[in-house]
């Protein structure tokens, strides 16, 4: 049978609540009595029921995490600075996939806070009203991270996604390209639509040139998607000379697509693409990127929900951390 608190008062001849407060860290105790405690605690094996700490103190420290899908790179590297942040905080969390639905973001939504997480921490491509609807009725703190809140109500940790895709443009601008593909993932996602875009298109209006719509074009965001769509610049009218790719997954197909129409990157096509994940740096050749600092997005979130759950005073709840253009062989 599991050792129980009543257990360990009874091995060290103490009270329950003289258990319950070396459990819990409460200083007041005397150091010869917390030492009594701790040996019968390893003596005897006792874990404490983390469930009914929870109902007497009304915290769980757990941590509700949801991601659009955790198989992409872009999510697993945010989640696990968001893990290794909470373990430092002595957080649980419980991560779960919102196959990039509504719905299922919404139902995520409701399930976590009947588990009475302490906090939320949320991703998505974009807040539907449905979802801030859900998130007003919540009586926990939550963070968005890699997520543009427009109405700027939650607190949030980001790059500048636009001027991210601005300084790619730009490199590409300064290289001497005037015809410029924006290869984006869907245009219903606010940072796609929202910030890449205009990022995209703040670079061609400062050079003076002119912003071709047939330019922009929308791909499922996958690596199948990228490689069967790569044929529509083949087909652009007036040959486009380079290509800002909307992340690393569409600059691959996008890349082994042009390599497989016999033509090559950076002689024909200059690519350059965000997050700068593993994917950017296997493939031959290596591509330039924007390196989003994702696994930093994921523990500065945490770390702000930490401050939120306790109380701290926060100066700042709109959180832009830096980004770098990473320079490597697919531009030259």
């Amino acid at each position: 049978m599991a050792v129980t608190i009543y257990d360990v008062a009874r091995e060290a001849s103490v009270s329950m609540a003289t258990v319950s407060r070396v459990v819990n860290g409460n200083q007041n105790v005397k150091p010869a009595t917390r030492k009594k405690v701790l040996d019968c605690i390893e003596r005897l094996g006792y874990r404490p029921n983390a469930v009914a700490r929870g109902l007497a103190s009304k915290k769980t420290t757990t941590v509700g995490v949801i991601v659009p899908d955790i198989s992409k790179n872009f999510y697993s590297e945010l989640s696990r600075g968001i893990a290794d942040v909470a373990t430092m905080y002595e957080y649980n969390i419980i991560l779960s996939n919102s196959d990039e639905r509504t719905a299922r973001e919404v139902e995520l939504i409701e399930d976590h806070l009947g588990k009475q997480v302490d906090g939320l921490i949320f991703m998505s491509d974009s807040i539907s009203d449905e979802v801030r609807k859900e998130m007003a009725t919540a009586s926990v703190p939550i963070v968005l991270v890699g997520t543009l809140d427009v109405e700027k109500q939650l607190a949030t940790v980001n790059i500048d996604f636009e001027e991210a895709a601005f300084v790619a443009v730009n490199k590409l601008i300064a290289n001497g390209h005037k015809r410029i593909v924006f290869a984006s993932g869907p245009l219903t996602k606010d940072i796609n639509r929202i910030s890449k875009k205009a990022g995209y298109i703040r670079a061609l209006q400062a050079a003076d040139l002119a912003v071709d719509e047939e330019l922009i074009i929308e791909i499922d965001n996958t690596y199948d998607g990228a490689y069967e769509d790569c044929k529509k610049i083949f087909e652009l009218a007036g040959k486009p000379t380079a290509v800002f790719a909307g992340s690393d997954v569409l600059a691959v197909g996008l890349l082994n697509g042009i390599r497989d129409s016999g033509l090559s990157v950076p002689e024909d096509y200059e690519l350059i693409c965000f997050e700068h994940s593993i994917l950017a740096r296997v493939v031959r050749p290596q591509l330039t990127s924007i390196a989003v600092p994702l696994y930093d997005l994921g523990a500065v979130s945490m770390r702000l929900l930490t401050k939120l759950m306790n109380g701290e005073e926060v100066d700042d709840k709109q959180v832009i951390l830096p980004f770098r253009l990473e320079e490597r062989e697919s531009t030259k």
